[in-house]
């Protein structure tokens, strides 16, 4: 979403925009802090409308939490009052996240538990649900229940791409580095002068490339892809593709087959 960071969230390119219509890439300045509610009223909208208007959405995604706020309700929050996250992320860049963190364990020990001293923008959320005079909750994990549910808020085929680990690991190292080829280290860079906000921050690698740990972005996207994987077998109703040794063609026909086969053709693809 984060305009300005489309290399290292592997936004699509100008070519493959000109052939296929993408939406929600690239419009949000990185400056701007963004939440999982925020953007599932913005998904479903984009739904909708395709649907009225008799074309066929296709929701790719992504991690476990965003794709199934755009397929269904997740039980979300509010959003802090204004201002509040703003103050809330200057004490985090003046004092860090493990300070913050024991200020969270002090005014609700629960909720610290719960959370890792140095998972910034985890710590920030509990506080200022906090200070929005709420109880500090989990929100909807990867992992939880409302995302293992097969429920979609409207009839969707749901389709999981797998590959073998050696192949999905190779796969990670060649575009690893294919994205520091093409420039990703100066896109955080200029993100950070640009005073990047601490939900631009959590990209995956943004950290890593800011203090030149490529090796550990390796490191970190394989475990991302290794829970994204468990989370998917868990997902009720989901066709599983195996891509290892097939063509893009050949695995574009496979999700157009299932998608002919099922019961209702007004479904959105996830």
């Amino acid at each position: 979403m984060y305009a300005g960071l489309e290399t290292l969230t592997a936004a699509p390119t100008a070519a493959e925009r000109a052939r296929l219509e993408h939406r929600l890439v690239g419009w949000l300045p990185v400056t701007k802090t963004f939440s999982v509610g925020e953007f599932m009223p913005l998904a479903h909208a984009e739904i909708d409308a395709a649907l009225e208007a008799g074309r066929r959405p296709i929701v790719v995604g992504g991690t476990g939490l965003y794709l199934r706020a755009a397929l269904t309700e997740l039980d979300l929050r509010p959003p802090p009052a204004p201002g509040v996250r703003e103050r809330l992320e200057g004490e985090l860049a003046a004092r860090g996240a493990v300070a913050l963190h024991a200020d969270l364990a002090a005014r609700a020990p629960e909720a610290a538990a719960r959370i890792e001293p140095t998972d910034r923008s985890r710590v920030v959320r509990a506080l200022e649900l906090i200070e929005s005079g709420l109880e500090p909750r989990a929100e909807p994990q990867p992992g939880g229940s409302q995302l293992w549910t097969g429920e979609t808020r409207l009839n969707t085929l749901l389709c999981g791409l797998v590959a073998d680990r050696e192949v999905l690991d190779e796969r990670i190292e060649e575009r690893v580095d294919a994205m520091v080829a093409a420039g990703a280290l100066d896109e955080v860079r200029r993100a950070e002068e640009a005073g990047a906000s601490l939900t631009a921050r959590a990209a995956l690698g943004f950290e890593e490339l800011l203090n030149g740990d490529v090796d550990g972005l390796k490191r970190r996207t394989r475990k991302l892809a290794k829970r994204q994987l468990t989370w998917m077998r868990k997902l009720g109703g989901l066709h599983t593709v195996e891509v290892t040794g097939r063509g893009p063609g050949e695995v574009a026909a496979e999700l157009a087959h299932l998608y002919s086969a099922a019961p209702n053709e007004r479904a959105p693809a996830g």
